[in-house]
């Protein structure tokens, strides 16, 4: 789950972390009244939306005065920004942050995540942040360092200092830095974070250590724990059929591909959407239904897959493991039945109960094409697509 850069500042600033002061609100009258208590001589106005490069696309104004921050305002509230994170829809600005301005003398990049392939915490830092961060990975990649750290309790000083070690800081900078390091380590394990990104992560000429932009995810399936979490999630930043799909418990995400998948367990789901890749065509969506597929989820899920107009034939691959293939199939025919298909449907079973569902599928008088094994059942879809 993703939260706006203004939440996740309220949040660093519990946990000791230095960041500019600054207020949101949802109307330029709400913004304007709340930034006059801001203690500056110049505003820096950002656009609130779950996107990076919100600057190269107009999304942040440093201005002089109350009044240039009231027009900026009225433009930006509303606006639609387009990214390089956006797609070509854009993301519409719907909340405005205000801060003070800060004195930067040197700019670094600082992020925290989750590392899978070494079930560690992988700490990666710069002294190259700002908004070019993306073009120094490519180009100058030893300016980037990544430091892989065990989960424990405490993160110790050696691997603070070897983080911040790029920085380049003097002593007591250091000693600054050592503890921005620590409370982001202690954020990351108490909340259930699966990223935080600092950039740029700044020194003023204040000989200061400020987060001047600030980017935290949260891991969706730990939220049940942190109720108040789970409360700043905007749901007008989020995709409307992956908010339905939530609804029913089932894990979809849509891709741009032609071809619907509905499957059981996520293995299982991204080899089905691999071995479209295989012979030719692009799944149109991760779906897994999940270990009890009722009737009920099933024409839910059909229903989702159906809402993406580029759909042109749908793929359901289950293997009947805990779930029974029998249980499946009616499931399958009922909502077929219900909603009326009109693209070509291939369903592939195994496991348990598969021949009584086999037969569910053959007798019920719909244009189901059943796949004896996932290799013919991409190619069945792939072919009746076309």
């Amino acid at each position: 789950m993703n939260i706006h850069e203004h939440q996740a500042k309220q949040i660093l600033k519990k946990y000791g972390v230095k960041v500019p002061n600054g207020i949101f609100g949802f109307t330029v009258d709400e913004v304007i009244t709340k930034a006059k208590s801001l203690k500056t001589n110049k505003y820096v106005l950002k656009a609130q939306i779950h996107s990076g490069g919100r600057g190269k696309a107009g999304g942040v104004k440093i201005l002089n005065n109350i009044d240039e921050l009231n027009k900026e305002a009225k433009e930006l509230l509303g606006k639609v920004l387009f990214t390089n994170q956006t797609g070509i829809q854009g993301k519409k600005v719907n909340r405005l942050y205000v801060e003070e301005s800060s004195n930067i003398e040197k700019e670094f990049y600082l992020s925290c995540l989750v590392d899978r392939s070494s079930s560690k915490i992988a700490f990666i830092s710069s002294d190259q942040g700002g908004m070019d961060i993306e073009e120094v990975a490519k180009e100058k990649p030893e300016k980037i360092i990544t430091t892989k750290v065990d989960f424990e309790k405490e993160i110790s000083n050696e691997n603070c200092e070897k983080i911040i070690k790029v920085f380049k800081l003097n002593d007591s900078l250091k000693t600054e830095a050592i503890d921005l390091i620590k409370s982001i380590y202690r954020l990351f394990l108490d909340l259930d974070v699966s990223l935080i990104e600092i950039n740029p992560l700044i020194l003023t000429k204040e000989n200061k250590i400020v987060c001047l932009d600030a980017k935290v995810n949260f891991d969706e399936n730990a939220l049940f724990k942190h109720p108040d979490i789970l409360k700043l999630r905007d749901l007008s930043e989020e995709n409307l059929t992956e908010i339905e799909a939530s609804k029913h418990d089932l894990a979809y995400i849509k891709l741009d591909g032609s071809i619907g998948c509905m499957v059981n367990g996520a293995g299982l789901a991204m080899a089905t959407m691999d071995i479209i890749k295989l012979y030719g065509e692009e799944p149109a969506n991760f779906l897994d239904v999940g270990g009890g597929a009722s009737k009920e989820k099933v024409s839910a899920a059909f229903k989702i897959i159906l809402s993406d107009k580029n759909v042109k034939g749908i793929l359901i691959n289950i293997f009947g493991g805990i779930m029974r293939c029998d249980v499946l199939a009616q499931g399958v025919v009922d909502a077929a039945k219900e909603i009326k298909i009109n693209v070509p449907l291939v369903v592939r079973l195994a496991g348990t109960n598969y021949e009584e569902g086999k037969k569910i599928l053959d007798s019920s008088n719909l244009k189901i094409i059943s796949a004896t094994d996932l290799s013919n059942a991409a190619k069945e879809i792939v072919k009746a697509i076309k």
